[in-house]
């Protein structure tokens, strides 16, 4: 294939510099919204009288021909071809003849790939908040089906106070909520277009920048034309946000990961998300858990390559940025693999509520509660939290807990213990005293589930 750019050259590129120079087989993936950015471009270019009403029908028709056959396999990537613009434009030179040379006019390759990427990303982050949305769901449903469940609540992962598991999956909630705000944000100040910015000084033609940022449904252009074809922060702002995402994911695998393990069994995986052992016959082993909170580790490492790609180049646009492209390609496929396997995951996932309370019956969860009791009868906190700290000693010395402690065995540490201390420590009731906004008490819980319900009814248009 021909050069886009021969005439400069008396020499023919060696093999190997083609081949390390090339694109295509990744950028490829942009096939639709290069063709989509190059119709609007032809499109401006009749309406400002720089090409003919015939040129454009002709230019159009040639990229829609390419589109389809794209579409339908008739057509296939040239590996030849540098990049995906220089495969469309060759391709529709062939068929179109010298009218397809037309099409460059006004416009770079530079400011070309910064659309193309620009339309690709925000396609697919339209495809990962629709993954958030029905994580959101799973996490709502899980926790709606687990408010009457009562289980440890950590620090530090050792048991602290009792709170409900729909409780606990809601702090999830809240965390996926931020995340689809981040994305959103991302998008916004991706959303304004480059395309006219040429290579970088802009051009000589008189053209309409609004109508192609229009026309591709953008909210603006990019106002410098250096600027335009040289950033990169949607992409490095956009990998950051992803990698806030799979670290709560990850964090919320670790929790399945623990809670499957026959240490804690405080859930039940379904056997389509789980592997067996090639030896050992009793295992359930939570891979898709451990695979998603590996992968986080690769996102992560999409986001160093950009940052460290970018921090040192002049303006405007360098071949560096090619690099772009393949580190925020895996990180956009594997926050959507992740996702798409997450929700059914959890979905399908069964919560063991008796194992969760005969757990949260031990560990003395509930001392603070004890200590609160005593400051409700007039006793200071740390005189209160004292003595509780002595009955839980003496509670471990003789391998009982302090609902079992008799009556007596309180009143010797103070006069202020009474009968109805044992309703006090009642995990239950430990629950439901928990009044204050945000917490694990009913009247919370269900406060939170209204909100995350409300923004889902939102988001999916049911009102």
């Amino acid at each position: 294939m021909e050069k886009l750019w021969a005439g400069r050259f008396a020499k023919a590129s060696d093999a190997l510099a083609d081949d390390f120079n090339s694109s295509i087989h990744f950028d490829c993936r942009m096939y639709r919204q290069d063709i989509q950015g190059s119709m609007a471009h032809a499109a401006m270019l009749v309406q400002c009288g720089i090409l003919t009403q015939e040129d454009g029908v002709v230019l159009t028709a040639g990229l829609q021909g390419i589109l389809n056959d794209l579409e339908t396999g008739a057509l296939t990537f040239d590996p030849q071809a540098e990049d995906i613009h220089m495969f469309v434009e060759s391709e529709l030179t062939k068929r179109v003849g010298e009218i397809g040379k037309k099409l460059h006019t006004a416009r770079s390759r530079n400011d070309q790939v910064a659309l193309d990427l620009r339309l690709y990303l925000r396609d697919a982050c339209g495809e990962i908040r629709t993954e958030l949305i029905s994580l959101l769901e799973a996490l709502v449903q899980q926790a709606q089906d687990g408010q009457d469940a009562i289980m440890p609540g950590y620090t530090h992962l050792q048991r602290a106070q009792p709170v409900t598991f729909a409780h606990h999956l809601l702090a999830y909630v809240q965390m996926v909520r931020r995340d689809i705000g981040r994305l959103d944000d991302a998008v916004s100040r991706m959303n304004v277009s480059p395309l006219g910015s040429c290579a970088l000084a802009g051009t000589t033609y008189a053209t309409d920048r609004a109508m192609t940022a229009k026309t591709l449904g953008f909210d603006a252009v990019c106002e410098n034309s250096m600027d335009g074809v040289s950033d990169r922060d949607f992409c490095i702002e956009l990998c950051a946000a992803f990698s806030v995402l799979m670290m709560h994911l990850s964090r919320l695998s670790e929790e399945i990961i623990l809670w499957s393990s026959w240490e804690f069994r405080f859930v039940e995986l379904d056997d389509s998300f789980t592997t067996g052992s090639s030896i050992m016959p009793q295992k359930k082993n939570p891979d898709m858990a451990e695979l998603i909170r590996g992968k986080t580790g690769r996102v992560y490492g999409s986001l160093v390559t950009l940052l460290t790609m970018m921090k040192g180049l002049p303006l405007a646009y360098n071949k560096d940025m090619q690099e772009d492209k393949e580190a925020i390609f895996d990180a956009v496929d594997t926050v959507k693999k992740c996702l798409r396997v997450l929700t059914p995951m959890l979905k399908t996932m069964k919560a063991r509520k008796s194992v969760m309370l005969k757990a949260a019956q031990k560990g003395f969860i509930n001392a603070t509660d004890l200590a609160d009791y005593l400051v409700r009868k007039g006793m200071a906190f740390r005189a209160a939290y004292k003595i509780v700290g002595q009955l839980v000693a003496q509670c471990i010395e003789e391998n009982t807990v302090l609902e079992d402690l008799p009556l007596e065995a309180y009143t010797a540490h103070s006069e202020l213990f009474a009968q109805d201390l044992y309703e006090a420590i009642s995990l239950e009731t430990c629950v439901k005293k928990r009044i204050s906004q945000g917490g694990t008490g009913p009247a919370s819980v269900q406060a939170q589930l209204d909100s995350a319900k409300e923004f889902l009814k939102y988001e999916t248009g049911i009102h």
